[in-house]
């Protein structure tokens, strides 16, 4: 692989900071998503990683039909670009339901899924479907320990199920079961963790199925147990961090083999003293909410991080007498997901070149609906 595959011809026609997109290292990440999978039909990888036509029109290039997204804005992107199956994998609240609704009435040929953790969720999905005259596909949100959202899997879920069964507007879709907190370095633990983590997933659905009902799908998978359950036949899969990758999934998942196809070009700003650098980066143009490091800065892979402010990076670095105010550097994000959405737009990458601009369309909250 070339060294520097990230550094482009045109830097001084591109304004700092700005995220490199590379559209033909996408192509590549999905090819790998696919073989890994098996079957194109279990993918539904989210959109929240993106947040982009472009990067949904790459999908359904390569047969990609089913997609989660987190926002409504995300859902009308990607019914907008091409996407037919869409689950909204986010409880629904306030005019949430309501704006499903015109989801599904705005785009009939679109099969739009929710989910949902309990009877006052499955209540409000139920009113706006019936007054909108809709039916919405929900599926049962389970928690498998990330205690974020979702019910614990049993007796109470098995009841909750039935809810939406005999919910008006509604049809049982399945179960929605994410395991993002589940992720180790070390592959065999973490297929221990993630087949302990499913067993009662399996077991409930395994209950439902026994005293008649319908369930038609099981949507799972972080980024991290992707391969691992990506060997499963009877689930699909959700991830989204390995459209893009970044510096914190090959840190946690060392067994998966993706590329790199986003990447912050950043200048340096200032010397403030011999042995430092102020970057252009600050916590409007890379996600901050992780601890140091939250880029991996190439060729100054040992620098040392002092500051971080809204628009500043301050590094410690021996080598700082090598970099002149203006010299371009290349990084790559810890968590590429929040990343883009500090973007109002990204520079795609063609040939060595920025080729075009792209709108991050979807990060807003609200499109038309």
């Amino acid at each position: 692989m070339q060294a520097n595959w990230f550094r482009i011809t045109n830097e001084t026609e591109v304004p700092s900071p700005s995220l490199l997109i590379f559209p033909e290292r996408i192509e590549e990440n999905l090819s790998r998503m696919i073989a890994c999978v098996g079957d194109v039909d279990r993918l539904r990888p989210h959109v929240k990683t993106h947040k982009l036509p472009q990067v949904i029109a790459l999908e359904i290039k390569h047969g990609i039909s089913k997609f989660k997204v987190a926002t409504i804005a995300e859902a009308e992107m990607t019914a907008q670009s091409g996407g037919r199956d869409i689950l909204v994998a986010y409880p629904q609240v306030g005019p949430g339901p309501n704006r499903l609704t015109e989801l599904v009435k705005k785009f009939p040929h679109v099969v739009f899924r929710a989910i949902a953790d309990s009877d006052c969720g499955i209540d409000a999905l139920s009113r706006a479907a019936t007054a909108g005259r809709v039916e919405i596909d929900v599926l049962l949100d389970l928690n498998l320990g990330m205690n974020r959202t979702g019910i614990s899997p049993g007796k109470d879920a098995e009841k909750l199920y039935r809810h939406i069964v005999s919910a008006p507007g509604l049809s049982a879709g399945g179960l929605h079961a994410y395991d993002g907190h589940l992720h180790d370095a070390d592959y065999a633990r973490l297929t221990a963790a993630a087949e302990a983590a499913f067993v009662p997933v399996w077991n409930l659905r395994d209950d439902l199925i026994a005293s008649g009902l319908s369930v038609p799908r099981i949507v799972a998978s972080g980024t991290p147990t992707f391969s691992i359950l990506a060997k499963r036949s009877d689930i699909e899969l959700g991830a989204g961090t390995t459209v893009l990758w970044d510096e914190g999934q090959k840190t946690l998942s060392p067994d998966l083999d993706f590329l790199s196809a986003a990447i912050l070009m950043t200048r340096v700003i200032s010397r403030p003293t011999d042995d430092s650098l102020c970057l252009d980066i600050g916590h409007k143009s890379v996600a901050s909410e992780m601890p140091h490091p939250r880029v991996k800065i190439f060729g100054l892979e040992d620098a040392s991080f002092v500051l971080h402010s809204e628009e500043h990076l301050v590094v410690r670095t021996p080598k700082a007498a090598e970099f002149p105010v203006g010299s371009v550097l290349y990084a790559m994000p810890r968590h590429i997901c929040p990343t883009v959405a500090l973007h109002s737009d990204v520079c795609a990458v063609r040939g060595g070149r920025v080729v075009e601009i792209w709108p991050v369309v979807a990060r807003t909250r609200r499109i038309t609906i």
